[in-house]
């Protein structure tokens, strides 16, 4: 590649990089027309482009950039108002200028492109005169471009006189000397040529200039070399450690520096902001919503969430289709939002943030939701399922139909969507990498769309456990903690409900999975040998898993699982460990949602995440069963111990009972007395089964007679029908294991045990 040809790649690589921009700060200004800082970022943009191409003497490229130039002059001096006709002429321009860069970068030349209608529609809009039809016409003859010294003159920087007199000292060509001797005549001031040499106010070169390019296959390349680097520091490290060799000790953990730095480098190297796949999307949002006739305003949240490149590269379409999908399908028309008491103008908000060593991109909309009985009704008129089917699946599994390949609501064909391929390749896109989508929604409100993501697909931290005879990573961004259970805490923090273990988490119960169990491995033999629980999740959504021994830390490279094991859920991945063997990854909420421990996102089985907007779907419940077999369900954030108290410790205080519970007084109150209101009776067992809930610092005690399971509502064995009804005490009806039962109300038990218990804290002093 010739000097002249390198200069060409450049100028199309910043070119590009520009009209992204542009596109953005046009959609922007049309919302802000008198944004002094949107004007001027604009008409830089064009200047420059067209300052080069006359340079370059790509000429059509030059006259359609100083046509835009002139009209956009009139908006920065006032002397025009921007509307969203102007916008579009305007947006029109910026197609045209990327037609000609596409022919320039395929041969070299600008092409058969012709400018004259789309000139014609710049100098009648600048005029205020009436548009003549938009489309690319005849091709036409341009000529030079102005030169360092015009741009000077024509943005009122220095006067024609001042360009004279630095000519006559400068050079042929030399244009930045030019603007060297013009300040040292103080003809022009540091800061007003940096300016229009496109630097900053300071004189340092912008972010484009003081960057180095890299092609993206020499990364991948290096990507690639390091994680087979990092496999060999692997195995160079289990033969060290019984090395005694001083030096060669102190040598390894020198190359164990580097190569870490290295990794980090590379890696780092290849992150890049999720804004540059956002960066398109209010162009799409702006033309589709003209498209479709109606209003949309789109929101970005966490543009600067990084993502690894190849990440970036598997997430631009499904973006891109649930966007579509969410103004063609989602969002009313104006007419149809007014009369339904809504905004006319339509909101599609895009959310990006880390979480849980994964990133996670919300895609909401505030429009009609999605009906279930419609999603049926049009999976029995294509034929993606039968009557019999239809009849036995649950509301969320007819909702996620959505993603079949095929599957669509429109009636028509357009350009824009029918044809049922958009959900498919979301999901299909997502399971390639390792993630997920879910979707929740709201008849009339509106639906978001979850994706879960890895970070990157290349390395990542792991700690590596041992079931039975099989070693297994368990990357280490899902591990909150591990720990290790010793003699009596085997039995003392470890219980059981209907033969579900749970395990005793600072107080707290969280779900516990044996791996060996999950893996259908055989049972270990009881030994005095340590416990270990790997604690998974994040703050939210947690549980146990018990392995039989933690044996190292490792930093492991990633390879995905054959198609053939795709299927299996509870791995994510394989890899290959320091001593050569092969080590499956596992996938931690696929493994919990096998074990049936998994709750719906934002849920766990004791709390809910208040920031997220959650779908009633897949909370646990514990059932318990009153008074002559009576059922009940309590859902599980209102359970944060289950106890088994003598009934020796019961007392009497007044007209209520209590206990002696860690120090303190325990109010109870017995659910089947709350329920019916009818004085419990004698009793008949030693024990009480007591269900605990503590809330700042504050705690009562729910008696039962018997706890019977714990369930995950939405999943095997339950359903999702719930219904109001009017009863003390109840909040509804719901079917948990093929069973009529009701749902208690929390609220009103806990005042039956203590009806001073969401008092605030200085009235009880006070009443104290």
């Amino acid at each position: 590649m010739n000097e002249m040809d390198e200069i060409v790649h450049e100028f199309l690589v910043e070119s590009h990089e520009n009209l992204d921009q542009l596109d953005q700060d046009l959609v922007a200004l049309e919302q802000e027309p008198d944004s002094r800082p949107l004007l001027g970022s604009v008409f830089r943009t064009i200047h420059t482009i067209k300052g080069t191409s006359g340079f370059l003497a790509f000429g059509t490229l030059e006259k359609l950039t100083h046509t835009g130039e002139g009209l956009l002059s009139h908006l920065r001096d006032g002397r025009m108002v921007l509307t969203p006709e102007i916008t579009s002429v305007l947006l029109e321009m910026v197609d045209g200028i990327r037609q000609i860069l596409r022919n320039i970068e395929a041969d070299g030349s600008e092409g058969d492109v012709s400018i004259t209608t789309l000139l014609a529609r710049l100098s009648a809009v600048a005029k205020g005169e009436a548009l003549p039809e938009s489309g690319i016409g005849i091709p036409t003859s341009d000529d030079g471009s102005p030169l360092f010294g015009e741009a000077l003159v024509e943005q009122g920087v220095v006067s024609p006189e001042d360009i004279t007199l630095g000519l006559m000292e400068q050079s042929v060509g030399d244009q930045r000397r030019l603007g060297e001797i013009l300040v040292e005549h103080g003809a022009v001031t540091p800061e007003d040529l940096s300016q229009v040499l496109g630097m900053g106010a300071d004189g340092r070169r912008s972010v484009a200039d003081s960057s180095v390019r890299v092609d993206v296959e020499v990364l991948d390349n290096l990507m690639r070399l390091v994680g087979e680097m990092v496999l060999t520091r692997n195995q160079i490290a289990s033969k060290v450690v019984g090395v005694g060799d001083t030096m060669v000790t102190r040598n390894w953990q020198r190359l164990n520096v580097i190569c870490t730095d290295l990794q980090q480098g590379v890696m780092k190297a290849r992150m890049q902001p999720i804004d540059s796949v956002w960066s398109k999307l209010p162009r799409i949002v702006r033309d589709l919503g003209l498209y479709v006739g109606k209003q949309v305003r789109l929101e970005l949240t966490g543009a600067e969430t990084e993502l690894d490149r190849s990440v970036i590269e598997a997430i631009k379409d499904p973006l891109t289709h649930l966007v579509r999908n969410a103004i063609d399908h989602g969002i009313e028309t104006p007419e149809v939002r007014a009369a339904r008491g809504k905004p006319v103008e339509g909101r599609l908000s895009l959310r990006a943030f880390h979480d849980g060593g994964q990133v996670n991109l919300e895609v909401t909309d505030d429009g009609a939701g999605i009906d279930p009985a419609r999603i049926g009704a049009k999976a029995l008129e294509r034929g993606l399922v039968t009557v019999d089917q239809l009849a036995t699946m649950s509301e969320r599994d007819v909702v996620n139909m959505i993603f079949l390949a095929g599957f669509s609501t429109a009636e028509t064909v357009t350009n824009v969507s029918g044809r049922g391929v958009g959900m498919d390749v979301v999901k299909t896109n997502m399971e390639r990498i390792g993630g997920s989508v879910e979707v929740s929604a709201t008849p009339g409100v509106g639906t978001t769309f979850r994706i879960k993501i890895p970070l990157t697909l290349a390395i990542v931290s792991a700690i590596v456990v041992a079931c039975a005879d099989q070693r297994l990573a368990i990357p280490q961004a899902s591990l909150l903690e591990i720990v290790r259970l010793e003699g009596n805490e085997r039995t003392s923090r470890i219980e059981h409900i209907a033969d579900a273990p749970v395990f005793r988490l600072r107080d707290n119960l969280i779900p516990l999975v044996s791996l060996r169990e999950a893996l259908g491995f055989p049972p270990a033999e009881l030994d005095d040998r340590s416990w270990f629980i790997a604690v998974l999740g994040h703050k939210d959504r947690q549980y146990g898993l018990l392995v039989d021994h933690v044996v190292d830390t490792e930093e492991i490279v990633v390879r995905p699982l054959s198609a053939h094991l795709k299927s299996i859920q509870e791995f994510s991945g394989v890899t290959m460990l320091g001593d050569g063997t092969l080590a499956m990854i596992i996938d931690v909420w696929g493994l919990a949602e096998s074990s049936r421990v998994a709750a719906a996102t934002g849920q766990n089985a004791f709390g809910v995440d208040d920031d997220l907007e959650v779908v009633d779907v897949g909370r646990s419940l514990l059932v318990v069963r009153i008074g002559e077999g009576r059922r009940l369900a309590i859902p599980m954030e209102a359970v944060t111990r289950l106890e088994e108290i003598p009934l020796i410790k019961l007392e009497k205080v007044g007209d209520r009972e209590a206990l002696q519970y860690r120090d303190s007084i325990l109010p109870i109150a017995r659910l089947d007395s709350v329920l019916t209101g009818v004085p419990h009776g004698r009793e008949t067992e030693e024990t009480l089964q007591v269900v605990v809930y503590h809330e700042d610092g504050r705690s009562v005690g729910l008696v039962v007679d018997e706890i019977i399971d714990i369930a995950v509502q939405g999943g095997a064995g339950i359903a999702i029908l719930e219904t109001d009804i009017d009863s003390t005490g109840v909040t509804g009806t719901t079917v948990v294991q093929q069973r009529v039962m009701e749902m208690l109300d929390v609220r009103h038990a806990i005042l039956a045990a203590d009806p001073h218990f969401y008092e605030p804290a200085d009235e009880q002093e006070a009443r104290s």
